[in-house]
């Protein structure tokens, strides 16, 4: 008879600690060959994710579809325990989770897929769709876009080192070489050991790596495979990013008001200035517009039977001809990824250099709270260019790595821009309105720059603006916002141009280039209207 032992009890699995995470990336020398394979891989993946999202949608749509869910919506959201048991039973009755839509994973990666994506990279493309899906459920995005085989998947990531998509790094002794391994290929990495932000990084356990492809200018360009495309490996280190020597820390706190193409700074004790926003892009944005009316004259050009005689397009149906694509199209269309590519970059760097900048003055960071996306209805180029929702993120980031705070205040409560300190009398301004004077004695003051005044000396406790808080701060600070205004006026008279949103008179006007009036002549040249200027003749005398 056999005697059955005991099992012995499990242990409790500790949690897992979460760990500050990093990014470092990294350049990868990829030939012919390995292109091919990595573009296999990719198109893979694609088509997996694009299966993935189907499925998350479908199992959304039918939980959406249940009584049940009008009747979870219906409970008022005061009572957020109910809901929560309400929606999760929902979640769970259709399988609309992470870990659910992980499961169908398994079975979807199979046949020809299975030899192209690991199981843990299917499982990130499960998270991802999931997230993309979830967005949709959470009232926060308005659909999900699958990805077509023309714009292709251009990012993978794995979950851990061990196998799969991981990078190695070789012993000092081996030669100090980085690889990317995926399946039989070995992707090298250009690493600068004397770059200490690249030194820095590697010095951290890795945990994960993630490949990246993007579209260079041409298949010519440095470091592009044939298709055109550059590959690179980004790396989620463990720890803090390197903190350059140069970059020091000041202790003040700083009133920050920024627009959509202005920002306002006034710090407690330091020096206040009103500046353009990103005002570096602005040559860049016009080059990107006429390489966009390029494409449109070189798109209409190759279909005219895309549009009707007003120059309108049809709309087309499921038997609807195709588009034809000329190669100087293309080329166009290259050209114009390549500057929003350089674009993006150079924004990105003015972003760093700003909030270094106000970093120096000090690492308490007093803000309003404002609903960026919000403003893409009523500003949508200047947020476009500038990214103000963008610029915050990292300020946030920065703040929070270098022990400072950075406090949001709401607008709805305080009102700053329509808040007077010396009356204690809030009246609404009109947004042209960019000056504040008020019968009390206080101003002409600029509106952004009084807005920032406010917000830098607001307690973050009580974030309601009172007479009496602001009566002792204003005699030091009036004229350090009288100096930022006459700075401003300077730069205007010496012929920067500045946005009309800081309200100096005549700050945008300039000559024009040519002083005869021109007229415009419609011409129909090559399937498209064309329009010549012609210098109108004076009149006779």
């Amino acid at each position: 008879m056999k005697v059955r032992r005991a099992k012995k009890p499990k242990a409790l699995k500790e949690p897992k600690k979460h760990t500050p995470t990093f990014l470092l990336e990294l350049p990868l020398m990829v030939n012919q060959g390995q292109a091919k394979h990595v573009g296999a891989h990719l198109e893979a993946a694609r088509q997996l994710y694009n299966a993935l999202l189907g499925e998350a949608k479908s199992r959304m749509q039918r939980m959406r579809a249940d009584p049940r869910w009008q009747e979870a919506s219906a409970i008022p959201r005061s009572q957020k325990q109910e809901r929560q048991v309400a929606f999760s039973s929902l979640r769970k009755a259709y399988g609309f989770s992470e870990y659910a839509l992980h499961d169908y994973a398994k079975k979807a990666r199979c046949t020809w897929i299975a030899v192209h994506v690991d199981a843990m990279m299917a499982q990130t493309l499960a998270t991802r769709a999931y997230r993309a899906v979830n967005q949709v459920c959470l009232g926060k995005a308005r659909r999900v876009r699958f990805k077509s085989k023309g714009r292709g998947l251009d990012s993978v990531e794995n979950k851990w080192t061990q196998s799969g998509l991981r990078f190695v790094l070789q012993k000092p002794q081996e030669g100090h070489a980085g690889f990317l391994l995926w399946k039989e290929d070995r992707l090298g990495a250009l690493i600068d050991w004397d770059d200490p932000v690249v030194k820095y990084g590697l010095d951290h356990p890795i945990k994960f790596a993630r490949l990246i492809r993007r579209q260079a200018s041409s298949p010519r360009a440095q470091g592009a495979d044939c298709a055109g495309y550059r590959y690179f490996v980004q790396l989620a280190l463990e720890g803090v990013p390197y903190h350059k020597p140069k970059h020091t820390v000041g202790t003040d706190t700083i009133g920050l008001d920024l627009g959509p193409s202005t920002i306002a700074v006034v710090p407690r004790e330091g020096k206040a200035e009103l500046r353009p926003f990103c005002e570096d892009l602005r040559p860049k944005g016009k080059q990107r517009h006429r390489l966009e009316r390029t494409l449109d004259r070189q798109r209409r050009a190759n279909n005219p039977d895309h549009y009707d005689e007003q120059g309108r397009p049809k709309k087309r149906g499921k038997q609807a001809p195709p588009w034809k694509n000329s190669r100087g199209y293309l080329k166009t269309r290259r050209r114009l990824a390549n500057q929003e590519r350089k674009i993006a970059a150079h924004r990105k760097s003015l972003h760093g250099q700003r909030v270094h900048e106000l970093m120096k003055i000090g690492n308490q960071i007093r803000v309003e709270k404002i609903s960026y996306t919000g403003w893409q209805k009523q500003f949508g180029r200047s947020v476009g260019r500038n990214a103000p929702g963008m610029f915050i993120e990292l300020l946030k980031r920065t703040v929070a790595r270098t022990g400072g705070t950075l406090v949001e205040i709401p607008t709805r409560t305080t009102k700053l821009s329509q808040f007077c300190h010396g009356c204690g009398q809030t009246a609404k301004k009109p947004l042209w309105q960019r000056w504040h004077e008020c019968q009390c004695g206080i101003g002409p003051v600029q509106r952004d720059l009084y807005s920032a005044f406010l917000v830098a000396y607001l307690n973050a406790a009580d974030d309601h603006p009172s007479r009496a808080r602001y009566e002792s701060y204003w005699e030091s600070a009036e004229p350090r916002l009288r100096a930022a205004r006459e700075d401003t006026e300077q730069r205007a008279k010496e012929g920067q141009i500045l946005p009309r949103s800081i309200g100096i008179p005549g700050a945008r006007a300039r000559l024009p280039k040519r002083l005869e009036a021109s007229r415009q002549e419609l011409v129909y040249r090559r399937g498209r209207l064309e329009a010549l200027d012609r210098r109108q003749e004076p009149p006779v005398l």
